[in-house]
């Protein structure tokens, strides 16, 4: 059986990840191509608790260095129970969020060392990595006004400018280094613009399977 397609979309906040979502798994759905949809952190019940525990307000500080193990906890859980199984059976995957995003959050947002991010990456994911990364890159004061419209700020949401700044710069920086692997997609264009895109993405990856 050919293995499926693992696909995620990254960006920060208020790009229009959830809008786009619903695009592709619709245009997947019309073409009859088996899909599973899930998100990082989260996709199982056990990672799902770690995402509350990571997303929620508090008073107390988290260490980042405790956060990214979280961040991997969740995704070690998530790629043996959810991402590997259906990859195996043959289904796309269309991830919210992976890896890139632990590069840019706890990389770039929260400067840690991008060599333990590393080493991290390739424990607990071995040679998995996503077949195709759509990036929705936006103004991070856009994509905040954006977001402020949509309800209350989580954990991350209650960073400052700089955070998400750093946070933009490490996803570009990610995308620019390898070229193959992303696609770059202004999410300031209008919506049609930005699913146009996001079709033509997805029939490059539909055409090898169809030779």
């Amino acid at each position: 059986m050919r293995r499926g397609k693992f696909i995620t979309l990254e960006g920060g906040e208020g790009v229009g990840k959830s809008t786009n979502l619903q695009f592709i798994t619709g245009w997947l759905r019309d073409r009859d191509i088996a899909f599973i949809q899930t998100r990082e952190p989260g996709g199982t019940p056990l990672a799902e608790e770690l995402r509350e525990l990571l997303l929620c307000n508090r008073d107390e500080a988290v260490d980042p260095t405790a956060e990214l193990l979280m961040v991997f906890a969740a995704r070690a859980q998530h790629i043996a129970r959810v991402i590997e199984p259906a990859l195996a059976r043959g289904d796309w995957v269309i991830c919210d969020r992976f890896t890139d995003a632990t590069y840019a959050y706890q990389g770039g947002g929260r400067q840690l060392d991008r060599t333990l991010i590393a080493q991290l990456e390739q424990t607990v994911q071995g040679d998995l990595r996503p077949d195709r990364v759509l990036l929705l890159d936006l103004d991070p004061q856009t994509g905040l006004a954006r977001a402020a419209d949509i309800g209350a700020a989580d954990r991350f949401e209650n960073e400052q400018l700089a955070f998400f700044l750093r946070v933009r710069a490490a996803y570009r920086e990610r995308a620019e280094a390898a070229p193959e692997s992303y696609a770059v997609i202004d999410a300031s264009q209008p919506l049609e613009q930005v699913q146009r895109q996001l079709q033509t993405e997805l029939e490059r990856l539909v055409l090898p399977t169809s030779e």
